[in-house]
């Protein structure tokens, strides 16, 4: 076969590559990467490495020396800006034309931005998506400082967090009626409120920023839709992604809120497929766009097997993660759609159970690694204990995987 080309080297791009050379493929690897790193992690940025608990060394999902022991060409620091799928070529932002015989788009997501009319482009301005865009926030981070914090997402309050953890004064700002509206149950939604509340954060709900303020081109504060003003040394703006499908588009793909593939990660056209969170695929009935690692992984595994003629269909096992002061938690399943919650307490944990007419369909397992793996494994079989039993906080969780 010839050249197998990747755009993008995040997780999703290193994995197509890995899983090739695992397949046995002999041919041409070559990752075309935006960012000047080679493939790294993305949840650690705001959480360990942030924190400074981890080197920027930890965060490569493989050393350098791998891809050159394994034949796979990176190359960082480029862009494509243009796929022409007549010629099978794509075009690089260094002139270079690179033919491909299969095309892999692992593009990824870029952070949704704050409107530059309302100052969204003043200095001390910051989102969280990239090992640069840490290295350009974390020297603000320092003791007594006040951070404003713009979104209360999953990505918002781990910033919260280790800026707590800091030493910092923090306000968290969320236009929403209550914090993780959007990925989690009111139940899930006032643990976390409760826990930063007891760190000395201060959320705010319900409220939306009308704009930022500065002299000199530089962050001072915000005003709230109600009027009010509140001071801020700097902000962190965390209001969601968007799938980075220009290209795909462009180039005359199908595109529908992310890059639109069929179960074996193929698009519109067969000779190029698609993985991770730039990708909208089936599931179920409907279709879904996912930001999350392990959907990353296993997309791009697929997309690989799929390119070298091996049809393994996807199937989506969600899986997710969040690290918040000294808790721990784990999300297994999509909870879209619950009509049932059901809490189950244990010592120093707690796990948050969805149903959907009876049947399980997800979990947040708080500081509780055993009901986050029972719970991911019942989902995966499909099956659905007794809520009742659930509850009962002396039931043995594991004997619901006895039988299997």
């Amino acid at each position: 076969m010839g050249e197998m080309v990747i755009i993008g080297g995040g997780q999703a791009g290193y994995s197509v590559a890995a899983k090739l050379r695992a397949l046995g493929f002999k041919g041409s690897i070559e990752i075309i990467c935006a960012e000047n790193s080679i493939p790294y992690q993305r949840p650690p940025l705001s959480k360990k490495f942030l924190m400074g608990e981890i080197p920027k060394e930890r965060m490569f999902i493989r050393p350098e020396a791998f891809y050159k022991d394994n034949n796979i060409s990176l190359r960082l620091g480029v862009k494509v800006k243009k796929i022409d799928r007549s010629t099978s070529e794509v075009l690089c932002s260094d002139n270079k034309k690179i033919s491909y015989e299969k095309l892999f788009l692992t593009t990824g997501a870029t952070p949704n931005l704050f409107p530059d009319k309302l100052g969204g482009k003043l200095k001390g301005t910051y989102y969280i998506r990239s090992l640069t865009d840490i290295e350009a926030v974390v020297h603000e981070f320092k003791p007594e400082r006040h951070l404003l914090v713009i979104g209360g997402g999953y990505i918002g309050l781990e910033i919260a967090a280790v800026a707590r953890k800091k030493n910092l004064h923090v306000r968290l700002v969320e236009a929403e009626n209550r914090i993780l509206k959007r990925v989690a149950s009111v139940q899930t939604a006032n643990f976390f409120r409760d826990l930063h509340n007891e760190n000395d954060v201060e959320i705010i709900e319900g409220k939306s920023i009308s704009k930022l303020i500065g002299e000199k081109d530089t962050l001072e504060g915000a005003v709230l839709d109600d009027g009010t003003e509140i001071l801020a040394d700097f902000a962190v703006i965390g209001i969601g992604v968007k799938p980075c499908s220009n290209l795909a588009s462009d180039s005359g793909l199908k595109v529908n809120n992310g890059i639109t593939v069929d179960c074996f990660c193929q698009t519109s056209d067969l000779n190029i497929l698609a993985a991770g969170d730039c990708t909208n695929f089936p599931i179920g009935s409907g279709r879904l766009r996912l930001e999350s690692v392990g959907n990353a992984i296993d997309q791009a595994e697929v997309a690989a097997a799929t390119a070298l003629g091996i049809k393994n269909p996807y199937h989506a096992k969600p899986w997710f993660w969040s690290d918040q002061y000294n808790v721990k938690l784990q999300i297994a399943g999509l909870s879209s759609e619950y009509d049932q919650v059901l809490e189950r307490k244990e010592t120093n944990a707690v796990s948050f159970w969805y149903f959907r007419n009876k049947k399980l369909i997800a979990v947040d397992a708080i500081n509780d690694g055993r009901a986050y793996m029972v719970a991911k494994r019942l989902i995966e079989l499909g099956e659905s204990p007794d809520p009742v039993i659930l509850s009962d906080p002396n039931f043995d969780l594991k004997s619901l995987l006895t039988r299997h």
